[in-house]
């Protein structure tokens, strides 16, 4: 599973080439050319960091950072905004916005991919590592794989899905509209009671795996779904 990465830039030629050497270096990208449009994409696909200039119609870098800090859904998401403002001043301010990081225009495509990866790193490990763990479970994303109290569980590509996604932000509560949109496709039809058959496949292989019975997934009524501590169900 490649890591997802939103760019929003209104300079069609620096946008294409941001996204070819991010793609050449194995990454997922998405492409926006204003502000609102990176807005919706970014509901839409929920990418695992963004790229965004600071000056660009509709809404700005800095507006749509505040705007992406303001809400608890994106209040983790890693940002870096992009300009060609080299001030000291300027920078503080796009730091101070929320921003994860700076980038002052022109750069090389070698200073925008290290740049990312030292952000993935600090922000989101477990995509470079391409492990992802809480308590007793343990996903390969590489091998694609879970293990659960060392017992090998066996999913589905949905309930594999799911996983990953609950694992990736423990404590999050994903609403049923929200999981249908990250694992079955934005503007697919698919009735939210799939997401609940599912789940419960995916609790039944993880219960099966473990002596006590334990699940570390919690339905949120009216809500959703979440990963949190082990409970005896």
């Amino acid at each position: 599973m490649k890591t997802n990465i939103l760019i929003a830039d209104d300079e069609p030629n620096q946008l294409e080439l941001m996204a070819y050497n991010l793609e050449t270096s194995g990454f997922e990208t998405i492409k926006a050319r204003d502000g609102k449009n990176a807005l919706q994409l970014i509901e839409d696909h929920n990418p695992d960091l963004v790229i965004l200039d600071w000056m660009m119609p509709n809404m700005s870098g800095i507006d749509l950072c505040r705007t992406l800090r303001s809400r608890s859904e994106t209040k983790q998401l890693p940002i870096i905004i992009l300009s060609a403002r080299s001030d000291e001043s300027d920078k503080s301010l796009g730091l101070d916005t929320g921003a994860d990081d700076y980038i002052s225009k022109p750069f090389s495509p070698k200073e925008l991919i290290s740049r990312v990866n030292a952000l993935l790193r600090r922000s989101r490990p477990a995509l470079i590592n391409n492990i992802l763990e809480h308590e007793n479970l343990k996903i390969s994303l590489n091998e694609m794989t879970v293990n659960y109290f060392d017992k090998n569980v066996k999913l589905g590509p949905k309930e594999f899905k799911l996983l990953t996604l609950l694992m990736e932000r423990p404590g999050h509560i994903f609403s049923r509209g929200k999981l249908l949109d990250l694992v079955w496709g934005h503007g697919v039809y698919v009735e939210e009671r799939t997401v609940d058959v599912h789940m419960s496949r995916l609790r039944k292989a993880l219960k099966t795996a473990s002596d006590e019975n334990l699940d570390p997934i919690r339905t949120v009524r009216d809500g959703g779904y979440g990963l949190f501590t082990n409970k005896i169900i």
